[in-house]
């Protein structure tokens, strides 16, 4: 899988986002060390405590499919630009990638940028 092929796949779950109220669509695409990819998109809602990022809702279905070891993710947005994970986002997937996750963007020319989840979260929680 290479960056620009899980990169596609992150623009592509953008489309599915429902963001009625800040209008920003997100998509993820999350690679797991087994292979297998999991997309998600961002989902507001009226409650906005019940908002959930993409990079969540890939996160969740990867495990609610028994998956407990994420490699790469790669986030893409409606607005164009970098879309770094929010601080919750980069915690969550620290629980299941570590500092060596490998986070996939791309920024307004079209390049491919990524970084360590451990570059973006230098000290994170782990029992």
């Amino acid at each position: 899988m290479t960056d620009e092929t899980l990169m596609e796949t992150a623009e592509r779950a953008c489309e599915n986002a429902y963001a009625p109220y800040s209008h920003f669509k997100v998509g993820a695409a999350l690679l797991t060390a087994s292979g297998n990819i999991f997309t998600g998109c961002n989902v507001e809602n009226a409650s906005y405590g019940g908002c959930i990022c993409a990079e969540r809702t890939a996160s969740v279905k990867a495990v609610s499919e028994g998956e407990r070891e994420f490699a790469a993710i790669a986030i893409a947005n409606s607005g164009g630009g970098l879309t770094y994970p929010c601080g919750i986002c980069r915690q969550f997937l620290y629980e299941f990638g570590g500092n060596d996750l490998r986070i996939i963007l791309r920024d307004d020319e079209g390049n491919i940028v990524v970084h360590t989840l451990g570059e973006l979260l230098p000290h994170g929680f782990k029992l």
